[in-house]
């Protein structure tokens, strides 16, 4: 399992759309609503086989008002 965040830049007034849309993609864990250059940040675990690159364009950049995108990979997490 790989564990991705997406920071997501929003068409003005769409945040709300894009984050209700968000949360019914098939992977994407929470969506939060941020302050700053990005509106949205998106948790998303991901099989181990599954092309990151190609989730994001294909699930993620596609949903109605997204303007930007920008992906954080991870590799361990603390606890």
């Amino acid at each position: 399992m790989q564990t991705i965040f997406v920071m997501v830049k929003c068409e003005l007034g769409k945040a709300y759309q894009v984050a209700d849309e968000a949360v019914a993609v098939e992977h994407v864990s929470e969506v939060y609503s941020t302050s700053g250059q990005y509106d949205l940040l998106m948790k998303c675990y991901l099989d181990d086989k599954t092309d990151i690159g190609h989730f994001v364009t294909s699930e993620i950049q596609t949903l109605a008002g997204v303007k930007d995108t920008f992906t954080l990979i991870t590799f361990k997490a603390f606890s």
